[in-house]
């Protein structure tokens, strides 16, 4: 594939410019690898582990890059996001750091730890029901104007995006510290901002690489959308515990570029993520959550033939209920 245009949502510069405004502040995570799972998937792999950032997923990235570029009076008056949980980790993480106030809107269900993780952080949490009849924008929406809160995005937005980037551009300067480079990244994938930024990063320095999104089975909305060049829904009604990427559609920003810079998107089943959950703590000693390890479950798998070149796998994230992991454990 050819050097990618300038004319998506997001640019190489802003990615750039992400990774200075995020220098000392989020941690730049290690590039790990398993022989033993390099012999499991036949191939070598190269593991990015986001639970090792602040608030445990990658998710700081982009909402510190946003909310650090706002005005000082937007600032003070605070800012509002939605999610299931670990961008709500983020934005309140981001806003104790730039001294502003965080209201989260999560659903009722959210897991437990990604709840008291938001609150541990100072931000005020509204709850809804994930499947009534108001959907969570719309909350966040009025809550927003009501409040005069400034709303920060979970991933369709230019600045969420770039600084998920960071963590793409990192890889390849990690990569290229040992003289290599990546033949494909596999990066989970819910509204596609963390793949959008990632392929945007990784695509300017090596256009040749191939970006795969990986999702969970019935939500492989992104995936089927490259596949048919147009956006596509998840049909309601699907379960997964991969609560992180349950999306119900790709983003309008994100799938422009995503539908430009990525290969193909692939899709994994819950009993494979419990398997790739397990394999990362046994091998890597690292808690990775349900939608955190998803690209792995691909790899282990066999999604794809990863016995030529070199795999990154992006671990998203590291956010799950103590008594979820430990039955993941003990059933494998």
């Amino acid at each position: 594939m050819d050097k990618p245009n300038t004319d998506l949502p997001v640019a190489y510069d802003d990615v750039a410019a992400a990774a200075q405004a995020l220098q000392g502040i989020a941690v730049r995570t290690p590039l790990l690898e398993s022989r033993a799972l390099n012999e499991r998937a036949g191939g070598r792999l190269f593991f990015k582990p986001e639970p090792l950032q602040v608030t445990g997923s990658f998710k700081f990235r982009g909402a510190y890059n946003h909310i650090s570029r706002l005005g000082a009076a937007t600032r003070k008056a605070g800012v509002i996001a939605y999610s299931s949980g670990n961008h709500a980790q983020g934005v309140a993480a981001a806003a104790h750091y730039c001294d502003t106030p965080a209201l989260i809107v999560m659903p009722e269900d959210a897991p437990a730890v990604k709840k008291q993780g938001t609150a541990a952080w100072g931000a005020e949490i509204v709850t809804y029901d994930r499947w009534g009849e108001e959907p969570r924008e719309d909350i966040a929406a009025r809550l927003s104007e009501e409040r005069g809160l400034a709303m920060v995005r979970p991933y369709d937005d230019r600045l969420i995006m770039a600084g998920q980037g960071t963590l793409g551009l990192e890889v390849i300067q990690q990569l290229a510290e040992r003289d290599l480079a990546p033949d494909r990244v596999l990066v989970p994938c819910g509204g596609g901002g963390l793949t959008a930024g990632v392929a945007t990063a990784v695509k300017h320095h090596c256009p040749r690489t191939d970006i795969f999104t990986v999702e969970p089975k019935d939500f492989d909305d992104t995936a089927r959308s490259i596949a048919s060049q147009s956006r596509q829904s998840n049909t309601a009604g699907g379960n997964s515990f991969c609560d992180a990427l349950l999306a119900p559609e790709p983003g309008q920003l994100t799938f422009q570029v995503n539908q430009r810079l990525c290969s193909s998107g692939l899709a994994v089943s819950d009993d494979e993520v419990a398997a790739a959950m397990a394999a990362a703590f046994g091998q890597l000693k690292l808690v990775v959550e349900p939608g955190g390890a998803v690209a792995l479950a691909a790899a282990l798998a066999g999604k794809l033939d990863l016995s030529n070149g070199n795999t990154v796998i992006v671990l998203s994230g590291g956010n799950v209920d103590p008594a979820l992991f430990a039955e993941v454990l003990a059933g494998n």
